[in-house]
């Protein structure tokens, strides 16, 4: 099994403990560390999401193995520093005000990550102001990405998406998902894109930076 196969499964079955000394020997070998990235680390995370997708894994297995991509990205980083194309460009995701789960957004924030984005990520139950103070301080931000788990909390993701539109802030695409969002819903508030879970979200955040 080569080093680049050996990342790539240590990722698919979420082993944290051992992806770190895996890419840190993959990197003593002289693999070039955007290949490292791209094809042991991207490209199966992206077939993990496909396996969300189709139902053949659940939530704790997706999460696991975003974990151990983590992992395997801190090791990374230090060397692709200066690299080109390293980065999508930087997402800004959080829980929209008055919503307190994480669970999903933090699956959405490891997939968008996975898919080569800078993730800022501000948390629960965040007010407007907050996301446009944040946008406001990172002028290079691609992506803006609204949570909400809770029906009562839809108002709160319509009137965040209105008032970052309304800012006059521009550069950088909207996309919107929870379990009471449609797509249907996401057009109505003016979003720019929907995804129904976390592997679709990572698609669907580089369909719209393209």
């Amino acid at each position: 099994m080569s080093k680049l196969e050996a990342i790539a499964q240590a990722i698919e079955v979420g082993k944290i403990k051992i992806v770190g000394g895996l890419v840190a020997e993959a990197l003593a070998d002289k693999l070039d560390p955007l290949i490292i990235l791209n094809q042991g680390m991207i490209q199966t995370m992206s077939m993990v999401g496909d396996k969300f997708k189709r139902g053949d894994i659940f939530v704790p297995e997706m999460l696991i193995a975003a974990k151990a991509m983590k992992k395997g990205v801190e090791v990374l980083k230090p060397h692709l520093a200066g690299q080109a194309d390293v980065s999508l460009g930087t997402c800004i995701i959080g829980s929209v005000a008055g919503d307190m789960h994480d669970i999903g957004k933090n699956l959405v924030a490891m997939m968008i990550e996975s898919a080569g984005f800078e993730v800022i990520d501000l948390g629960v139950d965040v007010p407007t102001e907050i996301f446009i103070k944040t946008i406001k301080e990172h002028p290079e931000v691609k992506l803006v990405a609204f949570s909400a788990l809770l029906t009562t909390t839809m108002p709160a993701m319509k009137a965040s998406v209105a008032a970052v539109k309304d800012s006059g802030l521009q550069g950088f695409k909207i996309i919107v998902g929870g379990a009471p969002i449609t797509q249907d819903y996401a057009i109505q508030i003016g979003a720019d894109g929907y995804a129904p879970d976390a592997g679709s979200a990572a698609v669907t955040a580089k369909q719209l930076i393209a």
